[in-house]
């Protein structure tokens, strides 16, 4: 048995900013260059993930992926900033949930 925990960051009105999706929406910018591939990629529609987008970019504050017809679509420094500071947030928060899981599960089995 093992804890399977998730970070959402949400705005004050439970609206995501950053969650595992919007992480994988990002990679696959970052990898594929379009936003049109990565939405082929995850099933998606263009406008879905482009809406993600901008919903992350509004909440925080700066633009995360430059689109460019000419040269594709690319994270900003911002937008990889988030990314790294997400990945962070999850690799320390599951480092905590496993030891409360170990902790008080230890005891039962």
């Amino acid at each position: 048995m093992k804890l399977r925990s998730m970070q959402l960051l949400v705005d004050d009105t439970g609206g995501i900013i950053m969650g595992k999706g919007r992480m994988d929406i990002l990679d696959s910018i970052d990898r594929t260059g379009s936003i049109n591939k990565t939405a082929k990629e995850m099933g998606m529609s263009y406008k879905s993930v482009w809406s993600k987008i901008k919903s992350t970019e509004k909440h925080f504050g700066k633009p995360v992926v430059h689109a460019d017809r000419v040269r594709g679509s690319r994270l900003t420094d911002e937008g990889r900033g988030l990314l790294e500071a997400y990945r962070e947030l999850n690799r320390r928060c599951m480092k905590a949930d496993d030891a409360i899981f170990d902790d008080i599960f230890s005891q039962i089995s």
